[in-house]
């Protein structure tokens, strides 16, 4: 009787400490200077992104919640998921995932940057035929965002032999019935012979939002993926995709209202791939696409593009410039602010996509 009545208590304590530490709303990690037994507040930040999603998800209550990423190496030997049962976020309080120092402070800098990398086995998707698949940052809840992150590939061979393709997500939401996930002023960076990332942004359910993004490198930027109804309120605006071997965006669970605006692409495989069946259309505004080999397909894959599709799909508004052949300038001094985004004064700087707000959300 006295051993279970000390192991209640035991696991009293616990969950009182981990209500205890959300309870002012932030966690701080640091990778270098942390320990995951502290308590997670900026004088005691924990040590990974694993440890703060298992307080999150233990925890019982409601409000936001702030997750500090210090600048550093955060090697993801697992999927660090945030899927919590007993807290409850809103649109208004919601958790956010983000660096301690974002891109328009004045002290940021690209070594300031979180640096994401993902080195856990590929053994996600059972009985996968392709080869396997990880995935990074898991999102199973409604009313996050991730912000100013430095996201890379995994250290592997994307194609191994014939007919095996080995991904990497580095953010992932599943769940068809979840809403509201903002990315915003991450950079997504991949080679495609050393660190191929091949999908930064897999995002199912409604209301998805990447803004103000810069994808070098990548395969395919984002695949908006399945929903039990068509997806509404998602948008892709302010970003720059270049240098990709795959696709900007497919649309397979997208409903028409999706918003693509100020968007710039450039040095493409592919710039749109609709779900299969070319049932809905979508609308481009203030776009610059410089440089394509395919401009809009259906169906497709991890494996492939899929086919040709109806290219009036895709309906040009205003201030849309689609060039199949050029390049814009890209900067690469890496101690520039500007590194890997447009050359400022330069050709769709215009545009302000990028990892900048600008002045505006």
């Amino acid at each position: 009787m006295k051993k279970l009545i000390a192991i209640v208590l035991f696991l009293h304590v616990f969950c009182l400490q981990g209500f205890s530490q959300l309870s002012n709303g932030v966690l701080y990690v640091n990778p270098e200077q942390g320990k995951d037994d502290q308590s997670g507040q900026r004088e005691q930040p924990l040590r990974t992104l694993h440890q703060a999603a298992r307080l999150i998800n233990e925890a019982e209550g409601n409000g936001a919640v702030t997750v500090f990423l210090s600048e550093g190496i955060y090697a993801l030997d697992t999927t660090v998921r945030f899927e919590p049962e007993g807290w409850t976020f809103t649109r208004e309080n919601r958790l956010i995932i983000r660096a301690e120092i974002l891109p328009d402070d004045p002290e940021w800098h690209h070594g300031k940057m979180p640096v994401l990398i993902s080195t856990m086995p590929f053994q996600n998707i059972p009985d996968d035929r392709l080869g396997g698949a990880s995935n990074g940052i898991q999102i199973e809840t409604s009313h996050v965002t991730i912000q100013g992150m430095r996201m890379l590939g995994s250290p592997v061979h994307e194609q191994p032999k014939e007919g095996m393709v080995i991904r990497n997500y580095p953010i992932i939401r599943e769940g068809r019935d979840l809403d509201d996930l903002r990315v915003t002023q991450c950079l997504f960076l991949g080679d495609i012979h050393a660190a191929p990332n091949h999908l930064p942004v897999l995002a199912s359910g409604q209301g998805v939002v990447v803004d103000h993004c810069v994808f070098y490198g990548v395969k395919d930027a984002v695949v908006f993926w399945h929903s039990d109804r068509p997806a509404e309120n998602s948008a892709m605006h302010h970003n720059l995709i270049v240098n990709i071997y795959g696709a900007a965006v497919w649309t397979w669970s997208l409903a028409e209202d999706f918003e693509f605006y100020n968007n710039v692409v450039t040095d493409a495989e592919a710039l749109w791939i609709l779900h299969q069946d070319e049932k809905n259309s979508f609308e481009l505004s203030n776009s610059l696409v410089v440089g394509y080999d395919q401009l809009v397909n259906k169906g497709g894959g991890p494996a492939n593009l899929g086919t040709p599709a109806d290219p009036s799909k895709l309906i040009r508004g205003e201030n849309v410039i689609i060039q199949k052949e050029g390049s814009l300038e890209i900067v690469k001094d890496p101690t520039s602010r500007y590194y890997l985004q447009l050359s400022p004064g330069s050709l769709g700087s215009e545009l302000g996509a990028g990892l900048f707000y600008q002045g505006g959300k």
